[in-house]
C-alpha cells in the first residue's frame, strides 16, 4: 500500500483521506491550524500542522509515494491565489523533488474556471484555456507548474480539474429556492466524487502527466435545476431572471459580472472512459440527502 500526504487537507482533502485510508493506504493530512488538524484526526487519519508558505515547515513534511496539493487561497483575490497556487505549489514540488526518496506522483486540484466563456458549448481536456479573470489566469499557471515543474524532478504530475463542488455544508439550497435564479448552466461534482476520482486515478495508476476534468454526468440548466429542487422540497418555484436582467444591476461586482458571462458545459467522458463510476452521477442523486433534511420534508 502507498503513503499519501494531502497538502491543504480541507473540504475535499478530508474526504480523500477517508477514502484512501479505508482502502488501506497510510495518509497524512496537512493543515495550517490546530483546529484543521483536529478535523483531520476526527476523520480518522494522521494530521501534520504546517504552513505551506513557510519553507521551514515544508522541511518537516513527511515523505510520501503520492502528494496531493489541495490547498485553498480562501476565496481571496489573485495575489493571494498566486501565493498558494503558484508559489507554495512550486515550493512544495521542489521540497519533495529534492528528497532522497521523492514521490512517484503529484496531484494538483484545479478548477474549471480556467476555461473561460464558451457560450454554453461543451468543453473537455482538449479545449483551449481562456481564463477571464486574474485569479483564473493564476490557476492556468498553476496547472503548468504542477506538471512541468514536477517533471523536472522526475515526478509525474496530474491535474484534477474540478467543476463546482457541493455536498455536506455546501448545498446552498436557499440560493436556488429563494431566487431569483439567473439563467445559465451549472457544472457540478459532489464532494464524494471529487475525492473519489482523485483516489481512483492514484490507486489505479491513471493519468500520469495528464489533465482530468472531474465533473458529473449532466451539466444542469439553472432554471430547470431550481424548479426540480423546489418540487422535491415541496415549495413554490423560485423567481427567475435572464442574464441581461441580472447584468442590469448597478451594484453587481465585476467578479460576479464575469461569472454570469462565463458559460460552458463540462464533459467527464475521459474520466468515465478510464473506468470511474460516479457515486452521484447527477444532481438528482447528489442532492437527495439535502432534500430529505429540508425542513418542509
Amino acid at each position: 500500500m502507498a503513503t499519501a500526504v494531502i497538502l491543504g487537507c480541507g473540504y475535499i482533502g478530508i474526504e480523500l483521506g477517508r477514502q484512501l485510508t479505508a482502502a488501506g493506504h497510510e495518509v497524512t493530512g496537512v493543515r495550517r491550524s490546530a483546529s484543521g488538524c483536529e478535523a483531520i484526526e476526527t476523520a480518522g487519519f494522521a494530521a501534520h500542522q504546517a504552513d505551506l508558505t513557510d519553507s521551514d515547515d515544508l522541511d518537516g513534511l513527511p515523505d510520501a509515494d503520492w502528494v496531493i496539493f489541495a490547498a485553498s487561497s480562501g476565496g481571496r483575490g489573485a495575489e493571494a491565489a498566486r501565493e498558494i497556487y503558484v508559489d507554495a505549489l512550486g515550493d512544495a514540488i521542489e521540497e519533495y523533488g529534492s528528497r532522497a526518496a521523492p514521490p512517484e506522483r503529484f496531484v494538483y486540484t484545479s478548477s474549471t474556471g480556467v476555461y473561460g466563456d464558451h457560450d454554453g458549448e461543451w468543453v473537455d481536456e482538449e479545449t483551449p484555456l481562456e481564463p477571464t479573470t486574474d485569479k483564473t489566469a493564476v490557476l492556468v499557471e498553476a496547472e503548468r507548474v504542477a506538471r512541468e515543474h514536477a517533471a523536472e524532478y522526475g515526478i509525474d504530475g496530474t491535474v484534477a480539474r474540478f467543476s463546482g463542488l457541493y455536498g455536506p455544508g455546501r448545498y446552498r439550497l436557499d440560493r436556488y429556492l429563494d431566487g431569483p435564479v439567473t439563467a445559465g448552466y451549472l457544472n457540478m461534482v459532489h464532494r464524494v466524487d471529487a475525492a473519489g476520482a482523485v483516489a481512483f486515478l492514484l490507486t489505479e495508476d491513471y493519468a500520469r502527466d495528464a489533465v482530468v476534468l472531474v465533473t458529473d454526468n449532466e451539466p444542469a440548466d439553472k432554471w430547470e435545476f431550481a424548479d426540480w429542487l423546489a418540487a422535491e422540497c415541496g415549495v413554490d418555484n423560485p423567481p427567475k431572471q435572464t442574464k441581461q436582467e441580472r447584468l442590469a444591476d448597478s451594484d453587481l461586482s465585476e467578479t460576479a459580472r464575469r461569472r454570469i458571462l462565463t458559460s460552458k458545459r463540462c464533459s467527464n467522458e475521459y474520466l468515465r472512459g478510464l473506468g470511474y463510476d460516479l457515486t452521484h452521477p447527477t444532481f438528482r442523486e447528489g442532492y437527495r440527502a439535502a432534500i430529505e433534511a429540508y425542513p418542509a420534508n
